[in-house]
């Protein structure tokens, strides 16, 4: 989960809140308060005090070593209608993607410079992949995430190249000069690839779920290990699902597909 901390930290309630929900990641059960205020910066009289209010709302629970997240937090997310709905008419084709290539299948969707993983169906014999339902990751360097950025509003290539391109392995693409280069291919081929650039021993081939402006609402894609899966015999059956999402999302009309 990303941080909201900006300049030096938020300076409303609501955003030293928040600072404190987001300070759980992956993996974590209960965290103490010391160990909250350590990650966040936020000070042990005013982080108790929030946790309190918290706490009494089942955003967070108290527990004998701590807090964790409550289970009020999983309802509201369960009611966000957008991504509610498109995991919804995204999951029988998502589904038969995956008895087509028992590869594990992921649907994400854009975030300011990442993508966010929404729906997830692993593989049977493939890499242990590390993406997560809610989990995020850069767009440059993914295939969902350059499936994205090549078919993104004006204004968000530049706001990841601003943000930086990190080197994650050999292969990252960190020149925004090629990361372009590599875009306009994908805009004409209707997919992307990632051959180790994200995470060492792994590759997929994506594509963009496109609105009726061509803009990428979400992506899909195919993921197992870089030195057996074939992106290239793949592609076709990544670009029929999502042609069959996002005609399903506008039902009475064709959704191009670049």
């Amino acid at each position: 989960m990303r941080s909201i901390q900006r300049n030096g930290g938020p300076s409303s309630v609501l955003g030293r809140a928040l600072t404190l929900l987001t300070a759980f990641h992956p993996g974590d059960g209960d965290l103490s308060l010391a160990e909250l205020c350590r990650r966040t910066g936020v000070s042990k009289p005013t982080a108790h005090r929030l946790l309190q209010e918290l706490t009494a709302w089942d955003i967070v629970e108290r527990t004998a070593r701590g807090y964790r997240l409550g289970m009020r937090l999983f309802e509201l997310g369960q009611l966000a209608p957008g991504q509610r709905s498109l995991r919804e008419t995204a999951a029988p084709f998502l589904a038969d993607l995956f008895e087509a290539t028992h590869e594990t299948v992921h649907l994400a969707v854009p975030d300011d410079t990442e993508v966010v993983y929404v729906h997830k169906i692993d593989g049977r014999h493939g890499p242990t992949v590390a993406s997560r339902i809610g989990g995020r990751m850069p767009a440059y360097c993914t295939g969902v995430g350059k499936a994205l950025l090549a078919f993104a509003p004006p204004g968000r290539l530049a706001a990841v190249v601003a943000a930086g391109l990190p080197r994650r392995t050999p292969r990252t693409i960190i020149a925004p000069g090629l990361l372009e280069k590599e875009l306009a291919r994908v805009r004409e081929r209707g997919v992307a690839e990632e051959h180790e650039e994200s995470t060492v021993g792994i590759a997929c081939v994506a594509a963009p779920v496109l609105d009726a402006d061509g803009t990428a609402v979400a992506a899909v894609s195919i993921t197992g290990w870089a030195n057996r899966l074939d992106t290239t015999r793949l592609a076709p059956a990544v670009r029929t699902a999502v042609l069959g999402i996002s005609r399903s999302l506008m039902p009475d009309r064709t959704a191009p597909l670049g």
